[in-house]
């Protein structure tokens, strides 16, 4: 079913303001260090023993980069010395082995995500003897019922490459492209031809690969409407499947590699609304349905099958057809989720290294969701993935009176009512398609964290 995509510059304006992307609740910025390696055991235990334990799904974070790319804001390790590398995934396989003994041996790996970093800067070897120790460890589903993605910098890669991974078990490929502009690619350290992405691209279909995604940034230096056009048309001739269209978050005292950049060469907040604009105009016009906030794709791809379905799921790699898998995290720095539990690991390389050989988990912080969390984590879930919140079935699961709970959220739901980014019915509430662009913030009323005090820097632009 085809939804008619509404951009409202004015709403946009008004509600611009920054929050959390909810990929969790509580977000990581909730998780403690009394959360520790004895509490993770204990939440994979239980997941074992639950009526019918859930699949599973796993995050590998391959950290290292030949290059800084300006906007970065990822724990990645820029180095030319492979022998880093090449220790870190023997580390990596001591974790494997030592996160697959706490799980039963039935329980299947339904979802695995590569991302980093650079995944591809490992070499094609590399990355097969990641898979087989994968393989040995976990019960892998089969082709067919899974989804093994692979985030590929285009720099770092051939086609012969590409058709390898696929060979040796990736079905969908997220090409980071960012921008195709010259000027901005200089700006940012990224520099990468359009035609060497076009013969990757036509690599991946001709290996057959399922699913083809492209990640940009709005915001970058230089960057305006007409150059960002030009990077839309030929986003569009290449026709991903999946594209995620980010805001780009200048934080500079967080990510000091951000400081390289011409901060005045960057578009002012009117001018990030007119990009933005400029995507879904090009976007809506090219055929792509609108996911929610700032993901689209294609009227045949599964997100959009699962979003009509009311079956999409948000985790830390984005939205997902595949909803309440177990998340484990492997490699330093990555984040899982176990039961009613999220985890972190150690993000310093050294000290994850030291950790395993000291044949313990790396296990940095994490959180155990206290009844109210549990609460709140449905009705985000349902709000970004669904756009609708059915009031009756949180108050039946939770056995709360929901609008008693959540008094505090009422005038400003009917403000967003007034203005048009959701409405009431019988059942709770629907968010409209202007109001899909803002998800972020409709979300944020229910989030128990989200108060006076918390600073806003932490987060990016809702826009």
């Amino acid at each position: 079913m085809r939804r008619v995509m509404m951009f409202d510059m004015d709403l946009m304006r008004r509600y611009d303001v920054r929050g959390p992307r909810y990929t969790s609740y509580p977000t990581a910025l909730q998780f403690s260090d009394a959360f520790d390696e004895a509490a993770y055991r204990e939440a994979a235990t239980a997941s074992n023993e639950e009526p019918i334990p859930r699949d599973l799904s796993i995050y590998v974070h391959l950290p290292f980069c030949e290059k800084a790319c300006y906007y970065c804001a990822c724990h990645r390790s820029i180095t030319q010395r492979k022998d880093r590398a090449d220790a870190y995934l023997t580390h990596l396989a001591t974790e494997i082995h030592r996160q697959s003994s706490l799980f039963d041996p039935d329980r299947t790996l339904r979802q695995l995500h590569l991302g980093g970093g650079t995944p591809t800067y490992h070499s094609l070897e590399q990355l097969g003897w990641l898979m087989n120790s994968l393989g040995q460890a976990f019960q892998m589903a089969p082709a067919a019922e899974r989804e093994f993605s692979v985030e590929i910098d285009p720099r770092s890669v051939s086609e012969d490459d590409i058709r390898g991974l696929v060979a040796i078990g990736f079905d969908r490929m997220s090409l980071g492209i960012q921008d195709f502009d010259p000027r901005v690619q200089q700006a940012v350290n990224r520099i990468q031809p359009v035609e060497s992405v076009r013969r990757q691209v036509a690599a991946v279909r001709e290996a057959g690969a399922r699913g083809l995604s492209f990640d940009l940034i709005y915001g970058l230096p230089h960057q305006n409407t007409e150059s960002f056009a030009r990077t839309l048309d030929t986003v569009i001739e290449l026709a991903p499947d999946r594209l995620s269209i980010y805001g780009y978050a200048h934080m500079p005292d967080r990510f000091p590699v951000q400081r390289l950049m011409n901060e005045d060469a960057m578009p002012g907040a009117a001018e990030r609304l007119d990009l933005f604009a400029t995507a879904v105009s090009k976007l809506t016009e090219a055929g792509y349905e609108h996911i929610g906030m700032d993901h689209f794709a294609r009227p045949d791809d599964p997100l959009v099958r699962a979003r009509d379905q009311g079956r999409l799921h948000r985790n830390f790699q984005g939205y997902s057809t595949h909803a309440e898998c177990d998340l484990i995290g492997l490699g330093a720095s990555a984040i899982g989720k176990i039961g009613d539990s999220f985890s972190q690991n150690l993000a310093d390389i050294r000290t994850w290294q030291q950790t395993l050989e000291d044949g313990r988990l790396p296990i940095a912080r994490g959180l155990s969701l206290s009844a109210d969390d549990r609460i709140r984590q449905q009705v985000i879930q349902n709000i970004m993935c669904n756009g609708h919140l059915d009031t009756r079935d949180v108050a039946r699961r939770h056995h709360i009176d929901f609008w008693s709970y959540f008094a505090a959220t009422i005038p400003m739901l009917r403000q967003m009512a007034d203005d048009g980014l959701l409405s009431f019915d019988s059942h709770g509430f629907q968010v409209s398609s202007a109001g899909r662009f803002l998800l972020r913030h409709v979300a944020m009323l229910f989030d128990a964290y989200n108060g006076p005090g918390r600073s806003e820097s932490r987060f990016s632009r809702v826009i």
